[in-house]
């Protein structure tokens, strides 16, 4: 148990906050995060959340924290939490609904992806503001001469892979673009294949549109 140092008797001191108000990141009015840290409640000890709402299909995208375990909670709709096993490289699918969790050991490389539409889920992590690192800021970050040396490449083949996410942190894919591309070449969105999982509840959560998301996963992290 952390011990907390913080003065109780100050006015400042917060005990409540409305997440609604708190959005991360909006891919759309179906998909969107909010979140709970430490800036935003200061009472807060080792614990943040993220709030996290996807229509069927959509990934929050594969991804780690270095600093946190993360615990997935589905409120309603069902998803599929994915991780690799670093120990012996192994991927597992876990399908959750209602009531049901998935845990993730701090710095796997894991991802959730929704099996229906209105899902709900709440990842909670051990930490006041997990650190994180995301898979659409690796594979556009790392130098195209290192890829492309390292595994043997076509260097211009492989800027041409990752050009339609070169500007854009992914967080929740895929993109409103790629979707509408897919749909003009009546393809549609074909998810991963999973276990057959039962319909619960509808839940029809409150609707966000925002024009622009938050710079940085979590904005204000300076510690």
């Amino acid at each position: 148990m952390v011990t907390s140092y913080m003065d109780y008797t100050k006015p400042d001191v917060e005990y409540f906050s409305d997440l609604n108000t708190n959005r991360l990141f909006t891919r759309n009015s179906e998909n969107y995060i909010n979140r709970l840290g430490r800036d935003v409640l200061n009472t807060l000890s080792n614990v943040s959340i993220l709030d996290i709402y996807l229509s069927k299909g959509h990934v929050v995208e594969p991804h780690y924290h270095q600093n946190a375990a993360e615990l997935v909670y589905c409120i309603s709709g069902s998803a599929v939490v994915s991780f690799m096993n670093p120990f012996n490289n192994e991927v597992k699918n876990i399908p959750i609904t209602p009531d049901q969790v998935a845990n993730i050991p701090q710095g796997w490389w894991h991802w959730e992806e929704a099996s229906e539409n209105n899902t709900h889920l709440l990842a909670i992590f051990d930490a006041p503001y997990p650190e994180y690192i995301l898979g659409s800021d690796i594979l556009t970050k790392t130098p195209v001469d290192v890829i492309a040396h390292t595994y043997c490449l076509d260097p211009e083949a492989w800027k041409e892979a990752v050009a339609p996410i070169k500007n854009e942190t992914i967080i929740i894919g895929p993109t409103d673009e790629c979707s509408r591309k897919s749909k003009n070449n009546n393809q549609g969105y074909t998810s991963v294949h999973y276990p057959n999982m039962p319909l619960p509840h509808p839940y029809n959560p409150m609707q966000y549109v925002y024009s622009h998301p938050h710079p940085g996963y979590y904005p204000g992290y300076n510690c």
